[in-house]
C-alpha cells in the first residue's frame, strides 16, 4: 500500500472556494487526512474560519486537521464540534497557557495535537506523519478464492456506506479487484467496452471504498462506498430509480420518521390550520415553545424514574416532537442535528 504525506493548507487571506478545492483534490488522490489552520488573531476571521470548517467538514469525507487562534475554551470546543478529528493547538496562538490543560480535560487528549509554532505543527504533520495511508486496509482474500462466473468476473453490490442506499451493480475482474483494494476508489471491469474502468475517472463521480464485504458463497461482493456525486450514468443518485412493484408498507428509519413530522410542522407552520396544537405553539412565540421543551424534558426524568418503558417511551416521543418545533422555529432541521451527531464520533 503506497504512503502519502498529510497535506497542509494555510487558509489565512485564502478564498475558500480555493481551499475547498484543493482539499476536494486531495480527496479524489485518494488521501486520508488533511491539515487546515489559520493562525489569525482576528475574531472575525476566527470566526469565518470556524463557518468553513463545518461547511468543508460537512462536503468532504476526508478527515480533517485543524487549526486556529484560540483566545477561550469557546474556539476549541467550535473547532472541534465544526467536524475537526483533531484540533491543532499552537503556543504562538493562545491567549493563555492554561487552554491547552483545559482542552485535554475536555476533548481527551486524541482530539487535541500541540507545537509551539505553526511551523512546528506543519513540519511534523507533514513530515514526521507521513505515514498516512492511501487505499484501504490490507486484504487477506486473494481473488484467486472467489467463485467467478464463466466470464471470469465476480458481481459487486455497491452501496451508500452512510444510507446502505443501493447504488449500482458491477463487475470485478482480478485486476480490477487488486486495483480497488490497491488505491482505495472502485474500479471494475467494463463487459461493455472490455476494459477496466475506474468508476469517475471521466465523469469525477469517484466512489471511495469504505467497507468490501464477500457473500456465503464467496461469489458476490458488497462495497460500502462514499459516494461522489451520483452513481448512475443517467444523472440519478442510484441505478435503481424506477419502480416495477412498489406495496404501501415500507418500513421507515427513524431519521425518515423524524423528517416526515419535521415536514408536518412546516406545512403547519406556512400554511395554519384552525385548532392545530402546533400553530398554537408558533403563534404564543419561542418563550412558549422553550418553556414546553424544558417541561417534556423533565416529564422524560421522571417517567424514567419508574418501571414502566411505555411512559419513558411517550414523554421521549412528547419531548422529539417539541423539540421538532423548536427547530423549525429557529430556522433548522434534522439534517443539521445528524450532521452534527456524524461528526461525533
Amino acid at each position: 500500500m503506497s504512503q502519502k504525506k498529510l497535506c497542509c493548507i494555510n487558509a489565512q487571506g485564502e478564498v475558500q472556494e480555493r481551499v475547498l478545492a484543493r482539499i476536494q483534490e486531495s480527496e479524489k488522490n485518494g488521501e486520508s487526512t488533511v491539515f487546515v489552520y489559520n493562525y489569525s488573531a482576528d475574531e472575525l476571521e476566527r470566526e469565518g474560519f470556524i463557518l468553513f470548517l463545518r461547511e468543508l467538514t460537512e462536503s468532504v469525507d476526508i478527515s480533517v486537521f485543524a487549526g486556529c487562534y484560540v483566545s477561550r475554551l469557546e474556539d476549541v470546543k467550535k473547532v472541534y464540534y465544526a467536524g475537526a478529528k483533531k484540533v491543532v493547538l499552537v503556543r504562538d496562538a493562545l491567549a493563555d497557557e492554561s487552554l491547552i490543560k483545559q482542552a485535554d480535560t475536555k476533548f481527551g487528549e486524541e482530539a487535541i495535537l500541540v507545537f509551539d509554532t505553526t511551523a512546528q505543527a506543519v513540519a511534523y504533520l507533514s513530515e514526521e506523519q507521513s505515514a498516512e495511508q492511501v487505499g484501504i486496509p490490507e486484504c487477506e482474500v486473494p481473488f484467486s478464492t472467489l467463485k467467478k462466473g464463466p466470464d471470469g468476473l465476480v458481481p459487486v453490490i455497491v452501496q451508500d456506506y452512510k444510507t446502505n442506499e443501493v447504488l449500482m451493480l458491477a463487475y470485478m475482474n482480478e485486476e480490477a479487484y487488486n486495483c480497488t483494494i490497491r488505491t482505495g476508489t472502485m474500479t471494475y471491469y467494463s463487459r461493455s467496452r472490455n476494459e477496466l474502468w475506474m468508476k469517475g475517472a471521466t465523469s469525477g463521480h469517484y466512489q471511495y471504498v469504505k467497507a468490501l464485504s464477500v457473500d456465503c458463497d464467496n461469489d458476490t461482493l458488497l462495497a460500502k462506498v462514499k459516494q461522489i456525486g451520483a452513481a448512475c450514468h443517467t444523472g440519478n443518485r442510484t441505478c435503481f430509480y424506477r419502480d416495477l412493484i412498489k406495496t404501501e408498507w415500507e418500513t421507515e428509519e427513524a431519521s425518515a420518521i423524524l423528517e416526515k413530522i419535521y415536514a408536518t410542522v412546516m406545512d403547519r407552520k406556512a400554511n395554519p390550520k384552525e385548532g392545530s396544537y402546533t400553530n398554537y405553539l408558533f403563534d404564543k412565540g419561542i418563550d412558549k415553545i422553550l418553556k414546553k421543551c424544558g417541561e417534556e424534558a423533565t416529564e422524560i426524568v421522571i417517567a424514567a424514574k419508574n418501571p414502566d418503558k411505555s411512559e419513558v417511551k411517550y414523554e421521549i416521543a412528547d419531548f422529539l416532537y417539541h423539540v421538532t418545533v423548536l427547530m423549525a422555529e429557529c430556522g433548522l432541521d434534522w439534517k443539521d442535528v445528524f450532521a452534527e451527531l456524524a461528526n461525533r464520533d
